[in-house]
Parts: C-alpha cells; sequence; structure tokens
C-alpha cells in the first residue's frame, strides 16, 4: 500500500513546471533528456524520453527541429505534452492535436499552460479516485475502477480526435492531413 500512497501524494503534488520556469535558456540533448525526468511522472526507466525518441518526435514533425543541437522551452513544452500524451495517444493523433491547438497563430506558451491546467484537473481527479477507495476495496477491484475510468476517456478522447479529422476533411476535401514542423 505504501507505493499506492505514494502515487496519490505525486499525483496530487508533482507537476510540470509553468511555461516561466521553463529554461529560458538552450539545453543539449543530455541536458534535455535529465530535465525531462523532473517534468513528468515516472516510477521507472521503462518510460524514459531516451535520444533515439526526440529524434523519432523530430524527424516525424512532432517536435520542431532543435536550433543548432541546442532545445528551447517550446521544444521542452511539445515534449512534456509528448511524454504524457504517449501513453494514451498514437503520434499521429497528437500531431493532429497539437496542429489544432496552436492553429490561428496560437502561441506555443498558450497551449502549454492550457495543457500543464486540465493535467492538474486528471491528476487531481484521480488523486481524489484513489482516495475515495477505501482500505476495504480489494487491489484487484481498485484496478478494475481505474481500468474502466481510462477506458471510458479513452473513448471519449477517440471519438473527440475522429469529430477533429471529421471537421477538417469538411473544411479542406481531400486534402491530405501530413504532419509538420510545429512554428
Amino acid at each position: 500500500m505504501h507505493d499506492l500512497n505514494e502515487l496519490r501524494q505525486r499525483l496530487q503534488t508533482q507537476r510540470p513546471v509553468p511555461w516561466d520556469q521553463l529554461p529560458d535558456f538552450a539545453l543539449y540533448m543530455d541536458q534535455v533528456l535529465s530535465y525531462m525526468d523532473r517534468q513528468v511522472l515516472r516510477f521507472d526507466d521503462e518510460d524514459a524520453l531516451t535520444a533515439a525518441m526526440v529524434n523519432n518526435y523530430t524527424k516525424s514533425g512532432l517536435v520542431p527541429r532543435a536550433e543548432g543541437k541546442k532545445y528551447s522551452r517550446e521544444h521542452l513544452a511539445y515534449l512534456t505534452a509528448i511524454c504524457v500524451l504517449k501513453r494514451v495517444l498514437s503520434a499521429k493523433d497528437m500531431d493532429l492535436l497539437f496542429r489544432e491547438e496552436l492553429r490561428d497563430d496560437r502561441q506555443v506558451e498558450e497551449g502549454y499552460t492550457s495543457f500543464c491546467a486540465s493535467l492538474d484537473s486528471a491528476l487531481n481527479l484521480t488523486a481524489d479516485e484513489m482516495a475515495d477507495r477505501t482500505g476495504e476495496d480489494s487491489l484487484a477491484d481498485s484496478a478494475i475502477h481505474f481500468a474502466l475510468l481510462s477506458y471510458a476517456a479513452g473513448v471519449a478522447s477517440s471519438r473527440y480526435v475522429a469529430a477533429l479529422r471529421e471537421r477538417q476533411e469538411a473544411e479542406h476535401p481531400g486534402k491530405a492531413k501530413k504532419g509538420k514542423e510545429h512554428d
């Protein structure tokens, strides 16, 4: 139960830093990887961000290219979102959502701030749900409960993404929806 109490406590307190606290100077890859370890909830090395992952996200257009092997706070914002969302969304869906969130000249700072607010809400809701699970509940019952919450949220997310794709197709019939570098 200690691990569950620790998880609940981390869900209540551990958050990515706000935009204005992201480094305002460029970082090299090893610094980015070290920094990202502190940005997201992690319990083991299995889901750690690697240089190869960053390079793949860059090649696919999910993350803007580094500026002379240096990464800015915008890169850190993208990577924070990717590290959280990669558990539940495909790279294709993340790309669609990033492009949609940043359309009409919306700045990365504004998108990141909105992302962090939604993440904060989701983490707090989950921590509250954990607190509501009494010691009488079996671990299996609690695991099923959270799996079902994840299932329901995943179904809703998939439908929102599908509706967004439908809207884009209606706005731009026949146009290929290829990922592109973000500004």
